[in-house]
Order: structure tokens, then sequence, then C-alpha cells
């Protein structure tokens, strides 16, 4: 296979963006090749099989969408390398804390497709058992689950337990309250907690100069007495070395990790989005090339760690099971209104009875 020239230094996309952050792939060759040999057996495939995964049920999610089978859907093309080693860095009964963006994850730890699919069907089966998954509920809003975080892993600790809890975030929410509040209790309380915030450069359709003054977000650990460390959010060995770094570290009674995953959003914000109306496509063309699955494939094939047939049937493998995902999810009958209000609350409130929520034109299921 011919030479695989990828750095993460002035040279790379993003230029003094990407300097200094943690890196296995844009490391020099020999040392690159090195590093993948040396990872536990079989790590670096299942990696790649997270990945693959991910990346079918977001293809699969756009299709659904375009075909009116779900709504507006958020797209994380890009992001399958943060996600898929997140998981896998961490043990199974440790938290994981998402949001939009990673509305996929759950299905890394077994559930089923179709369920979180179901949620951006406006379907309430798409709620799945966050205890048996040990991932919370999807959140929409921004940065509020990271104080939902910090509370599972200080109640973890008080226990005397060793579960770590990992929020997932973007650049935009290191900007509200809820992330500063969350970051200063957790450091306070020594909480094994880990706040992974993936630097893609836009808040929706805000680049990330216009929302703070901190060139690196990951400085804004300083403020709280907490590491904050930075890794090539492309790059998913990095990644994974950064979390198993963080949570090692709360398990031993050290407290919170700020990980700032940078990199750069290669698609749009949602599949409402048009995002050639603020930002230069030919920049967003540049940073291509750092597309995580290919990125890693090539390295892991240019290591002697598989070959690319097997990468290939590992795709295929993933594709086949979103296809039939998205059979199951069309079976799936539309609720009746009752059903919407019944999952809201324990004791559905009078203001929501049928007889008040019912209107002519809602579509009644059957």
């Amino acid at each position: 296979m011919s030479e695989i020239e990828l750095v993460s230094g002035p040279d790379a996309p993003g230029g003094e963006l990407m300097a200094g952050v943690a890196s296995v792939l844009g490391a020099p060759a020999a040392e690159r090749r090195r590093s993948l040999r040396q990872l536990p057996q079989g790590l670096a495939l299942r990696l790649y099989t997270a990945m693959a995964r991910l990346r079918a049920f977001d293809e699969r999610a756009v299709i659904l969408q375009r075909q009116g089978t779900i709504g507006t859907y958020p797209p994380y093309y890009g992001e399958e390398a943060v996600q898929a080693a997140s998981v896998l860095a961490l043990d199974d009964r440790d938290w994981l804390f998402p949001t939009y963006r990673q509305n996929a994850v759950a299905t890394l730890r077994g559930c089923p497709p179709e369920s979180p699919l179901l949620l951006w069907r406006g379907n309430p089966a798409g709620w799945y058992d966050v205890h048996r998954y040990r991932t919370a509920p999807i959140c929409v809003p921004v940065a509020t689950n990271y104080p939902h975080a910090v509370g599972a892993a200080w109640g973890s600790r008080l226990r005397g337990e060793s579960t770590v809890a990992l929020a997932f975030g973007g650049d935009g929410s290191t900007s509200p309250g809820d992330f500063h509040e969350a970051c200063n209790l957790a450091a306070v309380v020594v909480a094994p907690v880990i706040f992974l915030v993936t630097n893609n450069q836009w808040a929706i359709s805000t680049p990330v100069q216009q929302q703070t003054k901190v060139t690196r977000l990951a400085d804004k650990a300083t403020a709280y007495g907490i590491p904050g460390v930075r890794v090539d959010s492309f790059d998913v060995f990095a990644c994974y070395e950064a979390v198993a770094a963080a949570a090692a570290r709360g398990r031993a009674g050290l407290g919170p990790t700020l990980i700032e995953a940078v990199g750069y959003r290669l698609g749009p914000h949602g599949t409402a989005d048009e995002p050639s109306l603020y930002r230069d496509p030919e920049r967003a063309r540049l940073w291509a090339g750092m597309e995580p699955l290919g990125r890693a494939g090539a390295a892991m094939v240019d290591a002697g760690l598989t070959t690319l047939e097997a990468l290939e049937e590992i795709r295929e493998s993933a594709v086949a099971e979103m296809l039939l995902a998205g059979d199951q999810l069309e079976a799936v009958p539309v609720p009746e209104l009752e059903e919407i209000a019944d999952r809201v609350h324990l004791s559905t409130p009078w203001t929501l009875s049928p007889d008040h929520l019912r209107e002519p034109s809602y579509p009644r299921a059957g």
C-alpha cells in the first residue's frame, strides 16, 4: 500500500488549530505503525467495526429523513471516531450522557438501532431502557446533560462504586452556564466524570471564534483546577487513549477531566441546514481527507493489522444491519395521541387528556 502521510501539525487541515493535539495517526509512518501494532489484540478491528456501525446508522438515517420516514435529523458524519472510542474505552457499567449528535451510541451497547430512529419519528417507543444500556436519554437542549453526568458520577463516588460518567458536547456547549456549573461542582466534589467536547468549530452557523474568546477549549479546564487535554477528533486510536486515561483517573479518585476533541464539522448541522450559506465549501473539502473511517482503515492495512477485503466486509455487514432496522422501523404503527401524552408524565394531567389534545387534523393510528 502507498505511504500514508497524515499529520496533525501546521501542515494538516486546520493549521494552528490542530497543532499540539494528541494523535496516533498523525505521527510519522514508522511510529504510527508501531503504535497500532502494540494495541491489544483485536482492539483496532473492534474500534473500526464500531465506527462502521455508527456510519451506517447515520447514512441510513439521512436516507430515511429524505424519504419522509423520520423527521429532521442531526448527522454526525466525521465524528464516529470520538463516539466509538468513548464507548469502547469505558466499561459497560459506566454511564454515557449523549446529546442529539450522539444519538446512536446506545446501539454500541446492544440497543436495537430502530429504537433511536423511532425517536426522530416522534414515536414514544424511541425511549430505550437507560439502565439496561447505561445511556441517558438523548439530550437536545445544549449543555444540560453536563450537570446530569456530574450527579451520576458523584452519586457513584458516594456509594463507593468505581463507575465513571461521560458527557458529550460540542464547542458551543462550553459557553452556557450549565457547562461552567457542572465543571466547577465536579472539581469540588472530585466526581469521576469526563467532559468530552467535540470542537467541530461550528455551533450551528456560529463559528467558535464568535462564541468564545478561548482559542483552545481545553484551556477552560484551568479555571476549575482540572486537567484539560486536546486530541485529534478524527483519530479513533488517540481518542481511545484519551478517554481511557481520563476514566482511569476518575476511578483512582482524582476527579474530572475535560477532553477537547479537535476537528471540523464535515457535514451540515442538521438535515434542514445548508452550511454553504455561512461557511466556505472549499475549507470543508480541505478537511475531507481527515474522515475517520477511511483514515483508520488505511492505517490499519498499512500496519498489517487487516486487509481491505476484511474492512469492506465489516462495512457491508453494518449496512445490512441498518437496512433491516429501516424495514423494522416502517413496520411500527403511528402511535395514538394518548400514547404520546402518557409517556411524558407518570400520571397524565387533565390538560393533556385526549379530549383536550385531540384535533380533527391529527392522524389517527390504523
